[in-house]
């Protein structure tokens, strides 16, 4: 029988559907055929394979060659199926055994000498792969991804020549080196002790640890918002691996290397300000995840925020209460993680300097106005934190260190303890919490509520700043060692990071 199957995944988003590769050898003159809906580089695979099985000292049947992908109805690009189609031209014309194919995935693109080159997206395919209990053979630069995952058999090869002669019994193909894990401790991160004074901003990022919120800071040039913002990460809890591993999938998709010694950090993520909304949210004709699925996990951050076009910036509304961004393109439709936390900063006026007590600044209310209206009230009604960061003196700058200088690792410990209080009662950061369980963590007394309803009406927040504003304040009980109730000091503080919110108005 001239007909031989092999198994290989698509890339699909941040999935890998499987996909069949049927080889069927024919009489007729020579030729080779590739269906299923390829792509430019698929169909260009036929002369790649041809070459490379004769690199590899195999002979190419001369014979009409039917190579088929399926399923039919989903596209196939790159080059991540190569090794699976020679493969399974080799094992129709019984080159290689048929029956070792059975139990194991392929993946990786052939040079014209026979070597295995890296293709992106491996991640995701070793993922299922596992679930469905088979073994998959990647080319060995790809063997860092593939270290990350200890539960499924993965064998790494240098040449098509290699995975061959593994077929047949004569040598083993080896498995990578297990990917350490990273520990709070083994983090060399920014470190939060670099950052002097700022109580108020330091304080507003421990919150925003501890919840999940997204942060703006507002002050003049170089007072430390960018130190500030690197330093969040350093402090957030560590990933749990199912969080690690989707995080890594989505580098993995896009084509980016995936540090194994590191793996388990999370990501921070800085696009400049003349970023595309197809950069931001990630897109392009064959759709790729952008800065705010790459951020997935982690923290985005937006540095001069209102230089940003406005457009860019309105296309973060929906990912930022879903946590996912759909891309739809007219035959397909595909679908990233994106729950990040944002943070962002930017300067009070053009210049930089507006209420600074120097007096430096002379742009005019109209100009400031119009600097600030460049962010839409929605989107600033998204952000739990406004924070003023200030200038600090050269006095606080020059003197030593105080107890409250704390470093990452003190901090940490806090926003740990707190975020496990959260954990506890929802099983998710505060940030994320439904509105239904909002009102089941975030009951108030009578005096309480009269209060907090006053002072409601009394800003002109919405509905959306009402309910962030109590799981910011939920957030903060959880930092004043686990309280139960909220009581109105919790309450005060939650409102007063909202003061910022009317920038647009």
């Amino acid at each position: 029988m001239s007909l031989a199957v092999t198994l290989s995944r698509a890339q699909e988003g941040v999935a890998a559907p499987q996909v069949m590769v049927e080889v069927h050898l024919s009489g007729g003159l020579p030729s080779t055929h590739i269906v299923g809906l390829p792509e430019a580089a698929v169909r260009e695979a036929r002369d790649r394979v041809r070459v490379a099985i004769q690199s590899a000292a195999f002979e190419y049947p001369n014979r009409k060659v039917t190579v088929n992908l399926a399923p039919a109805e989903l596209p196939k690009d790159g080059g991540r199926f190569d090794l699976a189609i020679a493969l399974g031209i080799l094992a129709a014309g019984n080159q290689v055994p048929r029956e070792k194919l059975d139990d194991c995935e392929f993946l990786g693109e052939l040079a014209l000498s026979g070597q295995l080159r890296p293709v992106s997206g491996v991640l995701p395919a070793l993922l299922r792969a596992r679930a469905r209990g088979r073994r998959v053979v990647v080319p060995r630069a790809n063997a860092d991804e593939a270290a990350l995952i200890p539960e499924v058999d993965v064998r790494v090869a240098d040449t098509l020549s290699d995975v061959c002669g593994w077929l047949r019994g004569s040598h083993e193909l080896m498995q990578p080196a297990m990917a350490l894990s990273l520990t709070p401790d083994d983090d060399t991160g920014p470190d939060l002790i670099d950052v002097r004074g700022q109580l108020q901003a330091r304080r507003a990022l421990e919150i925003a640890a501890v919840g999940g919120h997204h942060l703006l800071l507002v002050g003049p040039p170089g007072t430390g918002k960018t130190m500030l913002a690197e330093r969040l990460p350093g402090i957030m809890p560590p990933l749990s691996e199912s969080e690690a591993l989707e995080t890594c999938a989505v580098l993995s998709v896009a084509g980016q290397a995936v540090d194994p010694a590191h793996w388990r950090r999370r990501p921070f993520r800085a696009p400049h300000h003349t970023a595309s909304a197809v950069a931001l949210v990630g897109g392009s004709s064959q759709p790729r995840p952008g800065e705010i699925s790459l951020a997935h996990n982690g923290v985005l951050f937006l540095d001069e925020l209102p230089e940003f076009s406005r457009h860019v910036l309105e296309v973060l509304r929906e990912p930022l209460e879903s946590g996912h961004i759909l891309i739809s393109r007219a035959a397909r439709q595909l679908r990233f993680p994106a729950q990040f936390q944002l943070v962002a900063a930017m300067n009070p006026c053009p210049c930089g300097y507006a209420g600074e007590s120097s007096q430096r600044c002379r742009c005019t209310p109209d100009q400031i106005q119009r600097y600030r209206s460049r962010i839409s009230g929605p989107l600033l009604d998204r952000i739990d934190l406004c924070v003023e960061v200030p200038a600090v003196p050269l006095s606080e700058l020059s003197a030593q260190r105080s107890t409250r200088d704390e470093d990452s690792a003190t901090v940490r410990q806090r926003v740990m303890r707190a975020r496990n209080h959260a954990l506890a009662r929802a099983g998710q950061p505060n940030a994320e919490i439904s509105n239904r369980e909002l009102e089941r963590d975030c009951a108030l007394g009578p005096a309480e509520r009269k209060w907090f309803d006053a002072a409601l009406e009394k800003l002109g927040l919405s509905a959306r700043a009402y309910h962030r504003t109590l799981r910011v304040a939920r957030t903060i009980a959880d930092l004043d060692n686990g309280a139960a109730a909220l009581d109105k000091h919790h309450l005060a503080e939650a409102l007063q990071y909202r003061r910022l919110s009317l920038l647009s108005e």
